[in-house]
């Protein structure tokens, strides 16, 4: 007779198999888990773009440029308006800040565009926190106290994405979207490095491959630099510009159309003199948060003695050293021509194209391989202006032998008529 053999069902899975299954399951639920409150705890930057009539102001042609007295003037007190209006309210933790990015002719006075940037949970719509944004401007700016007339009427929001917000930033003239966490009068050539989008208008100009100055970007096509960092080779082909705080690998890299050398530098023995030169670009420069350009002062505007500034470069940490591959930065003041021309200091070599920067008790310098590079200083605004061109000194952080720049102010009439700019 037949036996039947009758299964005996599911086999049992081994402890360790059931405890590898256990520990999947509890990982994929902590993902998840982790996600959703990603997604609804994150935060993330919201743009608009808000345009009011100013009807007490008259409008001034020296509005059109971002680097006037009279526009930094008036954009200074629309942007602590602004501030005021968002600062005094519940949305004051997620308002970050305003910029002003145009000032426009009206029949009735000025049309100011600004730029809003708040930060809100991503979870959040974006209609909702556009009313919201929407209901306080319009009420506050009713309440506050100003000096500016603001026509109620006029007043517009209009939510931007983040590629249209950071164009219309980028675009502005000096903007650093990063602060910097730097302190002390720690010396370029000794230690702190830059952070990204620090000093997003520093370039790098580099001969046949290998990094030979530093350089500002002025606008998307040209650089500012000295005019000693082209001595003896000045066929374009030969040059190359790039860009981001570091020389390897760059944020983006450009070829070289065209050098503009002084006229009249190297007329003296001593080629101090008309140290400037503006590079033409062979592609315009996409700018960004990393990568865009610094303004330049009107060439009336005038910086005090005694005002900090910053300094950067990828120079030689020692005299006669080499160049580093992170871009280094070191706080610096601005030092009287009549100190400089001290006898124990430079000795009536200070000419009125010239600027002084660093400390006469020495250490805090530039060095080789920054020469062409920025200095900037921070106006009100917190808007970065073009104070100087590294040009020479006397070996790097030496008692009583600051470094010299070449004054911007004094050749900007010059750099406008190459440039355009």
């Amino acid at each position: 007779m037949a036996v039947i053999q009758m299964d005996r069902g599911v086999r049992r899975l081994e402890p360790w198999k059931i405890a590898v299954i256990v520990v999947s399951v509890i990982v994929g639920l902590a993902l998840i888990i982790g996600l959703i409150t990603f997604l609804l705890c994150h935060d993330q930057d919201r743009y608009y773009d808000a345009s009011f009539l100013i009807t007490n102001v008259d409008y001034n042609p020296q509005y059109e440029r971002q680097t006037t007295d009279e526009f930094r003037n008036l954009s200074e007190d629309i942007e602590t308006m602004i501030s005021e209006v968002f600062r005094g309210s519940f949305l004051s933790k997620r308002y970050l800040r305003s910029h002003v990015v145009s000032l426009n002719p009206d029949p009735l006075g000025v049309l100011a565009s600004v730029v809003l940037v708040f930060k809100f949970p991503s979870a959040d719509s974006e209609a909702a926190t556009w009313g919201q944004v929407n209901r306080v401007l319009l009420r506050r700016l009713k309440a506050i106290s100003t000096n500016l007339n603001i026509d109620q009427s006029t007043i517009t929001l209009t939510e931007l994405n983040k590629e249209k917000g950071d164009n219309l930033l980028n675009n502005c003239c000096g903007i650093r979207r990063q602060t910097s966490s730097f302190t002390g009068v720690e010396r370029i050539t000794g230690g702190q490095h830059a952070r990204e989008a620090e000093w997003p208008w520093q370039a790098s100009i580099q001969l046949d491959g290998t990094h030979r100055c530093g350089a500002s970007i002025i606008s998307n096509t040209w650089l500012v630099t000295a005019a000693h960092c082209f001595r003896g080779v000045r066929d374009p082909r030969r040059w190359t510009a790039s860009f981001g705080i570091l020389l390897r690998p760059p944020k983006q890299k450009k070829f070289v159309r065209r050098i503009i050398v002084h006229e009249r530098y190297g007329d003296l023995v001593v080629d101090h003199e008309y140290d400037v030169a503006v590079v033409e670009l062979a592609t315009p420069i996409e700018f960004t948060s990393d990568v865009h350009s610094v303004c330049l002062p009107e060439a009336s505007h005038v910086f005090p003695d005694n005002s900090s500034c910053f300094v950067t470069g990828w120079g030689a940490l020692e005299n006669d050293g080499n160049s580093v591959n992170q871009l280094r930065q070191a706080e610096v003041r601005i030092i009287s021509t009549e100190i400089c021309n001290r006898r124990q200091v430079y000795g009536g070599a200070i000419t009125a194209g010239m600027l002084c920067a660093g400390y006469l008790e020495g250490q805090v310098d530039a060095c080789q391989g920054d020469s062409g590079g920025p200095l900037v200083h921070a106006n009100s605004r917190g808007i970065w202006y073009l104070v100087g061109i590294v040009s020479w000194g006397d070996e790097c952080g030496k008692p009583n032998k600051p470094g010299v720049y070449t004054r911007v102010t004094y050749y900007r009439n010059w750099i406008h008529s190459k440039t355009g700019i």
